[in-house]
């Protein structure tokens, strides 16, 4: 028989321990102690409590945060998992104090102290930047799309909520029927009665809630200049249904600004858009208030963003308010000559495997006759051609769209040489020969994308723009991945942002700790 150590579970044993010890320098549970009881001013926090005279005591700010940022670093956001660990592990008791917050207190203090938490942010960096560690030299700006705590199947527009909504209330109508005729049978399945039942009442609360949501709501408008709807959502209607490399999600653009020095976070805001185009007027806005507070023009900071920011307002934006800003078009690795011959040294096919592009082999627009004045074009086999369109495009240029008809095109001699698919010419959804011609040329003005161009192509632009992945790439690959946060367990964008300025904290927190004043100690 082997010998091995003996144990008894029925054995009692004293276990003193002293909370302070517990907290060692050098870890991050010992930082956010040292930080909140030693450089944070938490009176902020003081005017929600009404407490002084009336009432039972209630836990301190202190001790909170202390234990919902430890939380965070550790990627639990469930407040019922916060309030176990308070209850179980030596760390959480050292800094709750051996006391325990029940997870209603916790999840409050989490989402409604949105106020609190940006005063607690801003002091943070203030404290960093006393210390020296916010260079302010140069800006990246970038977001990542995380879901949030809403199902992409509850969204839709209008018409489609509504379509939606009628079609439950057919099945509760066919449901209905069905539960009425099972119900007067002579040998009654109680059992299919009973999930017949339950269906219906499943049913008729989504109608109830698509319902209540149609009353009570108006259309949500997109950001684009058209101003078209967009996807409401049921659940959280501040979400927004959004394409990303993992597929379509419901949720939020988390958006950061982080300094090139130490890789902090200077501003952290959430948006319920899609698109982040739009977010960059915002963040600069907040970014300026916010540089005001430390003493510092944002005049004398480069800032930078990917393509994703590129378009004419925040180009204008940029040139208007005289602020240093890169940000590519999607053309710029094509201009870039270094990015030239990168697709044909690094394709993983075999050049004759290429996809082949096909030439323009059909007859060109010069063998067509045009006459501009009468408006009039006649095709190569000389039929005449029908005005289809007349407008002017994205670059201004006024043009007339001509097209031939189709009964014509069908039975032509020439269509294999003319048209481009002379197979659609056959089916009746089918199109003749299409051709335009431009009548009135505008005059490109310089636009202020152009006058972006030219910074990013120059020398010091794409010197300045190498920095941005290094720079704010490594943030979100540290809370997502080393923090994991992988969703948004709030609704609303209020709350949402708060649980972001959250983990921002919680990083902030940790490059105050590597790089600040408890480095040296």
């Amino acid at each position: 028989m082997p010998k091995f150590i003996p144990y008894d579970p029925h054995q009692s044993k004293m276990v003193v321990i002293n909370y302070t010890d517990q907290l060692q320098p050098g870890t991050f549970e010992f930082a956010i102690h040292y930080l909140i009881e030693n450089k944070l001013d938490l009176s902020v926090f003081y005017p929600r409590y009404q407490n002084d005279e009336n009432g039972r005591p209630a836990y301190d700010p202190a001790l909170l945060l202390k234990i919902i940022l430890f939380a965070y670093s550790k990627g639990i956001t469930s407040s019922r998992e916060i309030q176990w660990c308070c209850e179980t592990n030596v760390i959480f008791k050292a800094l709750a104090c051996d006391q325990v917050p029940h997870f209603t207190t916790l999840a409050a203090f989490i989402s409604e102290r949105s106020e609190e938490i940006e005063n607690v942010f801003e002091q943070v960096l203030l404290i960093c930047d006393q210390e020296g560690l916010l260079g302010k030299e140069l800006f990246a700006i970038d977001g990542c799309k995380m879901p949030s705590n809403a199902s992409k199947e509850w969204s839709g527009t209008f018409d489609e909520l509504k379509k939606k909504r009628d079609k439950i209330h057919r099945q509760i109508q066919h449901c209905l029927r069905e539960h009425q005729r099972l119900d007067q049978q002579d040998n009654r399945d109680e059992e299919r009665i009973k999930r017949m039942a339950q269906t219906i009442q499943t049913l008729d609360k989504a109608h109830t809630k698509i319902d209540d949501f149609l009353k009570k709501n108006t259309p949500r408008i997109g950001q684009s200049q058209r101003k078209t709807e967009v996807k409401s959502n049921i659940t959280d209607n501040q979400s927004a249904k959004m394409t990303t490399s993992k597929g379509t999600i419901q949720g939020y653009t988390a958006v950061a600004a982080v300094d090139k020095q130490h890789q902090i976070i200077v501003d952290a805001q959430a948006f319920g858009e899609g698109q982040e185009h739009h977010t960059l007027q915002p963040v600069l806005e907040r970014l300026k208030g916010r540089m005001k507070k430390l003493k510092h023009d944002l005049k004398h900071t480069v800032i930078t963003a990917d393509t994703g920011y590129a378009n004419e307002a925040n180009m204008q934006y940029l040139y208007e308010n005289q602020l240093d800003g890169y940000i590519p078009d999607n053309q710029f690795r094509k201009r870039d000559p270094k990015f030239q011959d990168y697709k044909t040294t690094h394709s993983t096919r075999p050049p004759n495997a290429q996809k082949e592009i096909r030439r323009e082999t059909v007859t060109p627009p010069s063998e067509f006759e045009f006459n501009p004045k009468a408006k009039t074009c006649t095709c190569p086999a000389g039929h005449a051609m029908w005005l289809k369109n007349e407008r002017t495009d994205l670059h201004g240029h006024h043009k007339l769209f001509f097209e031939g008809r189709l009964t014509k095109c069908r039975s032509c001699d020439q269509k294999h040489q003319c048209m481009r698919n002379p197979a659609s010419a056959d089916t009746r959804e089918g199109h003749g020969r299409q051709v335009s011609f431009i009548i009135k040329k505008c005059e490109k003005k310089k636009s202020h994308t152009d006058w972006m161009k030219q910074r990013i192509d120059s020398d010091k632009g794409r010197y300045l723009y190498s920095h941005r992945i290094s720079v704010v790439e490594p943030v979100f690959a540290n809370i997502s991945a080393t923090k994991r946060l992988k969703r948004f367990s709030l609704r609303g964008k209020k709350k949402v942002q708060t649980q972001w300025q959250w983990y921002c904290l919680v990083h902030n927190i940790e490059k105050w700790k590597n790089y600040g004043e408890l480095r040296t100690q």
